[in-house]
């Protein structure tokens, strides 16, 4: 008996590039998938979230860069099929800093998520984040007002829960405390 199997398109690294400029995408595992225009309270937590980064690197006078989206994340240096575009990406190695975005594990992300699309952010980029070395992962949640933090220890995340009225320590620092409780929504 001889079925005839479907063959999905395998993307690469150049497709996702050739997208039209208004198109937002990310490549993963050879597959586009497309994203819509964030809301104003994306856009607000995206924008209190960066400068309270950027605020205390600024002032520790510290290696790291923030990089809220769009910035092209190319997690695999030897992998063309995976190109993605976190909603702020924290890189404290400037070795890995291209012309295109970033190429390798950025130390920390951070995904607001948008109503279409929690399952990508909470299973699809959990594992692929975990698998190429990000050292923390944050997971905001602005319906339901959570934030899920993942912080990698050896080979595997260890997680933890959190709500819009806590103060949140940031692993891969040792003073920084991001108090959700200042984002005025």
């Amino acid at each position: 008996m001889s079925e005839a199997l479907a063959h999905a398109n395998i993307y690469t690294e150049d497709d996702y590039y050739n997208l039209p400029e208004n198109v937002r995408a990310e490549l993963i595992d050879g597959q586009i998938y497309y994203m819509s225009a964030p809301s104003r309270i994306h856009q607000e937590i995206l924008m209190f979230l960066s400068k309270t980064i950027a605020n205390y690197i600024d002032s520790k006078k510290g290696p790291c860069k923030v990089y809220p989206a769009p910035f092209a994340v190319k997690l695999f240096s030897e992998d063309d099929k995976n190109v993605v575009e976190p909603d702020i990406s924290v890189i404290c190695d400037p070795n890995k800093l291209t012309d295109r975005g970033c190429t390798g594990a950025p130390d920390w992300i951070m995904e607001i998520v948008s109503s279409g699309n929690s399952s990508h952010d909470y299973v699809r980029k959990l594992n692929l984040y975990m698998d190429a070395g990000v050292r923390e992962y944050w997971i905001v949640g602005p319906i339901k007002k959570t934030v899920f933090v993942y912080h990698l220890e050896e080979t595997k995340f260890e997680a933890a829960a959190y709500t819009f009225q806590d103060k949140i320590k940031v692993n891969i620092y040792d003073d920084l405390w991001i108090d959700f409780t200042e984002l005025e929504l």
